[in-house]
């Protein structure tokens, strides 16, 4: 059977202060980095996204030695999987710090809560937000992304997960990826794995409460799990409310010796004020303040931006998810089918310039996946397959953004999609120390846009620059059709190998292709608007001036030749870990989602020729029975080839160096402190012409637990603890200038504080 062991999430017995804190940090390391692969299996507890692969009984950490020899026989690439008992104990737990010992996986916070930071692996959907791309986020397999490819990342909850697999670059492929960033599986607990119940109450700094725990039950062949996840937190800055409910349950069955099954349903609903750049000299004089847009004097703009205070931007979305997972295993053969369907409503108000936009639509998923292991000795399937099919349908509507407030609709479109993707591969071993793997996969897009606006008209509005709360007179714009119907498909090829010197080394290489098409976000985008008009209306003072509030590009599909290698590897005794992977990419076709200086969108473009270069570098040492600590270092040098406008430029968005380090200090048996520090030493270009740049900055977080009992621990954190003021994000413009409104402030110090019970 195609299975993935999940070693290092859960000990048998209750976990120590060590593993709670920041995990076992001297095996942090093996568990985040550790390939993703196959091994023969008993029924699984949970759903892995690899094909065929249910997760295996927990396993005591005492006993990962031997297991984990497997794990590192993985595959040729990026993989790796974090556990929710190595997440740091938090009051305040985004995706960012539960990620934040995986290399090469860039998480950047936008607003400080459960909102949208951008995510991206090896350069993919780095210019893409607040709707994301470049990365497939599934839960427990099946994918949370849209029919077309988009996601919204907040329905992304790390505390209703179990564990997180991060699969980065052609990796994915084997799930039925068609992104060339790589796939987040979210991976739920089970009754049969966590029976008994769990609640976890925290609250802290900036109005930060939440309330989350679960209840499972396992016996025979019967098991079912409940989990939920509630909280809110008025925010760092002076409009940056946000609060999100997550609920989830699974059930599952073994059927036969042969037959497994699990049903699953999830709800997530999350809001959140969209608190909006600052200008840099803004930011450092007060970062919890909101822009009020560009000051506009004896006719010179300064300052451009959008205005939060008028406006009031913000994002409310929710989404049900349900499906199911059957495995059945024929001795050598392994068929594993899942279904699901995700309903998914989201109200994104826009700055005056886009607008107010309503989403609403249901994406059905159909996966096949097959292996074929004639070896039960051996750790990969001699050969494997996904089939995923993708259909979807959504209406959306475009209102007016009138002081926060709906106003006329302007626009209305009837959008679908279908994906279909098929992958196939083997691993042929040649002799005990090496294993070629050669693999092919193809897609399949379709997006269809029918415009169903029925007006001979949209209309605009507008307000005097000179004076943001003072309406102009109302004007209309010709309507122009926005109706399209594209499609793409795609051949990725790829080519493995596998090299084990000894027994507690691997290194590998690995050349692929990849493929990816455009959502359709990129597809169409509202445009012509400015911090005081709505779009079609590229001149405020002027109603009359015919101008199209849409843009509907016909781009290519983007696709990628990348060449990679690593070395993964742990010292006899265990006490040092490694795991480092260097990558370069010819990409083609780069879809990037352009603004203007003042944010406003133009729309996406193609870039012809880019480069993506990166080192991604982990390592965990245990210095002493009291002291561990673990390293995760990226490094990304993102790059324009031979543009006609850009030049060599680097790539907007992409800090270069990322450090993430944490130390644990074990002061007594029942006693842990720990601190961890993210570090960006360099500067990171805001715009594609570099022109722009947020700075350097270091945040430095310290930690503590103690267990009361075996059943009651308590917790405290301090975050950025010298109350340093910095950019965690930025906008991404083309070209930039020095006063405009691009930096996203990160928060400042904090303290949370919880109370952990299990019964």
């Amino acid at each position: 059977m195609i299975t993935y062991r999940r070693v290092c999430l859960k000990s048998a017995t209750k976990p120590s202060v060590a593993l709670s804190v920041f995990g076992t940090l001297s095996l942090r390391l093996f568990c985040s980095t550790a390939a993703v692969v196959f091994l023969g299996s008993e029924s699984g507890n949970a759903q892995s996204a690899a094909p065929g692969a249910t997760v295996l009984d927990t396993i005591v950490v005492s006993a990962l030695r031997g297991d984990l020899q497997e794990l590192l026989d993985g595959l040729a690439g990026g993989v790796a999987v974090v556990s929710a008992a190595e997440y740091p104990v938090s009051g305040h737990m985004t995706v960012s710090r539960a990620l934040a010992a995986v290399p090469g996986v860039v998480v950047q916070d936008f607003f400080g809560g459960n909102d949208q930071p951008r995510i991206q692996i090896r350069g993919s959907g780095l210019q893409q937000n607040p709707v994301e791309r470049g990365v497939l986020v599934l839960q427990d397999g099946l994918p949370i992304n849209r029919a077309d490819g988009s996601y919204i990342v907040g329905f992304a909850n790390p505390r209703q997960a179990d564990a997180i697999e991060v699969f980065r670059g052609y990796t994915a492929n084997r799930l039925g990826a068609t992104v060339l960033g790589g796939a987040l599986n979210f991976i739920s607990a089970t009754g049969w794995a966590d029976p008994g119940a769990e609640l976890v109450a925290r609250g802290g700094s900036f109005g930060q409460a939440g309330l989350s725990g679960q209840v499972g039950y396992g016996v025979d062949r019967y098991d079912g799990l409940l989990r939920f996840d509630v909280s809110r937190r008025d925010g760092f800055r002076d409009y940056n409310e946000s609060s999100r409910v997550s609920l989830g349950a699974n059930v599952g069955l073994q059927v036969s010796d042969r037959v497994t099954a699990r049903i699953f349903a999830g709800y997530a609903d999350l809001g959140f004020d969209v608190a909006g750049p600052l200008p840099k000299s803004v930011m450092e004089a007060d970062p919890r303040q909101v822009f009020t847009g560009p000051r506009v004097s004896m006719g010179s703009v300064q300052f451009p931006g959008p205005n939060v205070v008028r406006d009031r931007p913000r994002r409310d979305a929710s989404q049900f998810l349900v499906g199911s997972r059957t495995t059945v295993e024929l001795d050598e053969h392994t068929f594993d089918v899942a279904l699901g369907y995700t309903y998914t409503k989201d109200i994104f108000r826009f700055p005056i310039s886009s607008g107010i936009r309503q989403t609403e639509g249901g994406d059905f998923t159909g996966v096949l996946r097959y292996a074929f292991k004639p070896d039960e000795t051996a750790t990969l399937p001699l050969f494997e397959a996904t089939a995923q099919y993708v259909v979807g349908s959504a209406s959306r509507d475009y209102f007016l953004n009138q002081q926060g407030e709906q106003g006329a609709r302007f626009g209305q479109n009837a959008l679908d999609a279908a994906t279909l993707s098929v992958h196939a591969g083997f691993n042929l071993p040649l002799g005990a120390q090496v294993t070629v793997s050669p693999a092919i996969s193809f897609s399949h897009s379709v997006r269809d846009n029918d415009d169903v606006y029925g007006e001979a008209t949209r209309p605009t509005i507008a307000y005097n620059p000179a004076n943001p709360s003072v309406a102009l007179p109302n004007g209309a714009v010709p309507t122009e059709n926005t109706s399209y119907s594209r499609s793409y498909s795609g051949w990725a090829p790829s080519l493995g190998f596998t090299f084990r010197p000894t027994d507690t080394q691997t290194l590998f290489a690995a050349v692929s292709r990849s493929f990816e098409p455009p959502t359709h976000d990129d597809l169409l985008a509202t445009v012509n608007g400015t911090p005081n008009s709505s779009p079609g209306r590229p001149n405020p003072g002027n109603p009359g001036t015919a101008a199209p509030a849409f843009r509907t590009p016909d781009l290519d599909a983007q696709s990628a030749t990348t060449v990679e290698a690593g070395w993964r590897g742990r010292t006899g005794t265990g006490h040092l870990s490694w795991d480092v992977v260097a990558y370069y990419s010819w990409v083609n076709n780069e879809l990037l989602s352009l603004r203007d200086v003042t944010g406003a969108s133009l729309g996406a473009v193609n870039a012809d020729d880019t480069r993506h270069f990166g080192v991604e570098l982990g390592m965990g040492a245990t210095f002493t029975d009291w002291l561990r600590g673990r390293i995760a270092y990226t490094f990304q040098d993102f790059r324009f080839h031979d543009d006609p406008v850009r030049g060599s430029n680097r790539l907007a968005g992409a800090p270069r160096h990322l450090l993430q380090a944490a130390l644990q200090v074990q002061a007594s048996e029942n006693w842990s402190l720990g601190a961890s520090i993210r570090w960006v030493p360099g500067r990171t270009p805001v715009d594609n012409m570099n022109t722009l740049f947020a700075d350097p900055y270091a945040v430095v977080d310290l930690r503590s637990e103690y267990r009361i009992s075996d059943t009651v621990s308590v917790f405290g954190e301090v975050t950025n603890l010298f109350d340093a003021t910095y950019a965690s994000s930025t906008l991404i413009v083309d070209q930039a200038r020095p006063d405009q409104a691009a930096f996203l402030p990160g928060d400042g110090r904090a303290f949370y504080a919880g109370l952990k019970a299990t019964f």
